[in-house]
């Protein structure tokens, strides 16, 4: 088993959203404003407002306060741990040599 921590279920969960995706997406750009965010999407501000809550109890975002403004941006180590997680299930697993006892042939019946 690798020595690397499996990602928080709040990471899955936050990724099971397609507007969260979206979100997600749009931040490979770079740091934006819950502002600019918002204006990306056909939601009200308080559905994106809480989409980004599960972004960042998901740990997938960061939240920067600069001023007036929040930034958010991608907090690309979670990926990495969760893109290392879903990779360890494209290797095989250790088996176990376990010892099955011979069974013995059945009787016919007549």
């Amino acid at each position: 088993m690798q020595s690397r921590r499996s990602p928080a279920p709040a990471a899955y969960r936050a990724l099971a959203d397609d507007t969260r995706r979206q979100i997600l997406e749009y931040l490979r750009g770079g740091p934006r404003t819950s502002g600019e965010i918002a204006d990306q999407f056909h939601s009200s501000w308080p559905t994106i407002s809480r989409h980004l809550a599960v972004l960042r109890s998901g740990g997938l975002v960061t939240a920067e306060r600069r001023g007036q403004a929040i930034y958010y941006e991608l907090n690309t180590s979670v990926f990495e741990d969760l893109v290392q997680h879903l990779m360890g299930w494209m290797k095989p697993a250790k088996r176990q040599t376990v010892s099955k006892a011979v069974s013995k042939p059945r009787p016919q019946e007549a």
